[in-house]
């Protein structure tokens, strides 16, 4: 049996992800990841097209980043699979220890991402990774975490972008996204 294609395995995982008009207000199409993340081919191939595009476009990555909630599904596989550490990005208030802080704005108000203060050392290298980006106010939270410890940021990885929300300009680094809608 032949190997898939990086393009068949993606139009497999995007066959899989679960649209819901008018979820969680009117007038909104909600792309929702966890269709992908039941099917075990899904979750694979999703697992095989990141990890490879991390290896190729950033071998050195020394940590992953995962954003609350979404993002923690994938810091750990991804970092595991490139035998580097990871680190999660929480919302105020769930994180032990020394934390920094950065408040960032949502569609609908305002929100604090928080990132232990151990959890970066300054130069590392760094792809920050969640589900989905929107309006791109919690990724440009995390890079400006990561950047207030001495982090480097290589990248912001998602798996679904929402283009017409027009997040990407909102932030300061690469960005790769999977799936366009």
């Amino acid at each position: 049996m032949s190997e898939l294609s990086a393009a068949d395995k993606l139009d497999y995982v995007k066959s899989k992800i679960g649209e819901y008009v008018d979820f969680p207000k009117k007038g909104i199409v909600f792309r929702d990841i966890f269709g992908a993340l039941t099917d075990s081919k899904a979750c694979v191939y999703l697992r095989d097209l990141l990890v490879k595009h991390i290896r190729t476009v950033h071998p050195d990555v020394e940590l992953i980043v995962g954003l609350d909630s979404r993002g923690f599904l994938f810091n750990l596989l991804l970092a595991t699979e490139l035998g580097v550490g990871c680190a999660p990005i929480r919302k105020k208030g769930k994180l032990a220890g020394e934390v920094v802080a950065v408040e960032y704005q949502l569609e609908y108000g305002s929100d604090t991402f928080e990132l232990q203060r151990a959890a970066i050392k300054p130069g590392q290298k760094v792809v920050i990774v969640d589900d989905l980006l929107a309006t791109g106010g919690s990724l440009l939270a995390a890079t400006a975490l990561v950047r207030k410890l001495g982090g480097v940021v290589l990248e912001s990885l998602v798996v679904i972008e929402l283009v017409a929300l027009d997040g990407r300009k909102k932030l300061d680094c690469d960005v790769h996204s999977l799936i366009k809608y």
